[in-house]
């Protein structure tokens, strides 16, 4: 019992600190960075053996110059690079949910400070900075993530665009190696 309230006292800080849209923010953290790092592994992994496989069966044929070769050899190509490109619309969803929660949990921190100050006697400017600073936490959280995201994003077109043309000129190549 006594290690679960320890694992579990991180996301009580949490909630006090940024309200139940910052916990929402974690989650979606979580899986943009897991989805990530299956990216990463995917690319360094199963590309590669996938990418020799597709070089294998494309000089393996023994006809690649006519016009049904070529279009084979594109659809094959196609549908190597669809699987390297295929979260990414996921992974741009996640990343634009960021700043829109971060909102969100700024929004409610304000009601939650108006409210409180309606509410009480002594209009108190430390309780309102204080309330302001925590109701500014989500949007800072989901701001950073998202930056980090799109940092992520944006080096994986880039890796896709560079491995879509090696791809080709590897699969034009091998032709030429085998008829030389």
């Amino acid at each position: 019992m006594q290690t679960l309230m320890q694992w579990l006292e991180p996301l009580a800080r949490l909630l006090d600190a940024g309200g139940w849209v910052l916990v929402v923010l974690a989650v979606v953290a979580v899986v943009l960075f897991a989805m990530a790092f299956e990216r990463w592994w995917y690319y360094r992994v199963t590309w590669r053996l996938a990418r020799r496989s597709l070089l294998k069966r494309w000089t393996a044929r023994e006809e690649h110059r006519s016009w049904s070769a070529g279009i084979l050899r594109q659809v094959w190509a196609d549908e190597l690079i669809m699987r390297l490109r295929r979260p990414l619309p996921w992974l741009k969803l996640l990343v634009a949910l960021c700043p829109l929660l971060g909102l969100l949990g700024t929004v409610t921190g304000m009601i939650v400070v108006f409210d409180s100050l309606a509410l009480s006697d002594t209009h108190q400017a430390r309780a309102m900075a204080d309330g302001v600073a925590r109701a500014t936490l989500p949007t800072l959280t989901g701001m950073a993530v998202a930056v980090v995201g799109l940092l992520f994003i944006s080096r994986l077109e880039h890796v896709i665009r560079r491995e879509d043309q090696r791809l080709h000129d590897r699969l034009a190549r091998a032709v030429e190696d085998t008829h030389a």
